[in-house]
């Protein structure tokens, strides 16, 4: 089977792909901790009855992260999509935390 990297690779590559892949493991980090506090508001919400989703908030981090992404030269669509991604599963968080409250505060629920 044929490797798609040839045997000797341009050290530049080398070099921009370490990079890559440093920055890689760095999002992957940064949204660990985004989760975390995301969980943690999760359950304030369902503590408090609030919705699991927020559109005025959403709209807001919407322009807001555009502007950002205008500003770093990075496409605003592409930044908006991306936030669309995490907004959709931190909601789906959101609705299995207040999910599981409910039915710790049903009779008879035992945790």
């Amino acid at each position: 089977m044929a490797s798609d990297t040839p045997t000797t690779v341009h050290p530049e590559l080398l070099r921009l792909r370490d990079s890559i892949d440093n920055i890689d493991a760095a999002l992957i980090h940064l949204l660990a901790e985004r989760f975390k506090c995301t969980q943690q508001v999760g359950r304030l919400k369902a503590t408090e009855k609030l919705p699991p989703a927020d559109p005025t908030r959403e709209a807001r981090q919407i322009a807001r992260l555009r502007q950002l992404a205008e500003t770093a030269k990075l496409d605003p669509d592409f930044a908006e999509k991306f936030l669309a991604f995490i907004v959709r599963e931190v909601i789906r968080h959101h609705e299995a935390i207040a999910s599981e409250s409910r039915a710790s505060e049903t009779p008879g629920h035992e945790s």
